[in-house]
């Protein structure tokens, strides 16, 4: 499975930079990672093929706010997602401001 994900701070207009992921499959920890520069994560660590199934992202945003001394709502964020087919790329992009949230299946 490919999966990428892109987080944008809609209250300022501007990438996510700094958010910590991690993705779960079920009740395991199957790779986590950090947004770069352009709110952007691609690769995981560890690297890996979490296949078919039920999958959660769950993205730090209380503690990317915190930094800028911005209070938020949402310590965190948990996209819930399927993945039918391994072979695809899943791209499940994230737009957060301090007080809401929403995503969708990105391509």
């Amino acid at each position: 499975m490919s999966l990428s994900t892109h987080v944008l701070d809609s209250s300022n207009g501007r990438p996510a930079e700094g958010v910590a992921v991690s993705l779960h499959q079920a009740d395991r920890l199957v790779g986590r990672g950090v947004t770069d520069h352009d709110g952007r994560l691609r690769d995981w660590l560890p690297a890996g093929e979490p296949g078919k199934g039920v999958h959660r992202l769950v993205f730090e945003t209380g503690a990317y706010f915190a930094r800028s001394g911005r209070t938020s709502f949402y310590p965190e964020v948990a996209v819930t997602f399927v993945v039918d087919d391994p072979a695809a790329h899943y791209h499940v992009p994230l737009l957060i401001s301090p007080f809401a949230y929403s995503t969708y299946r990105g391509s």
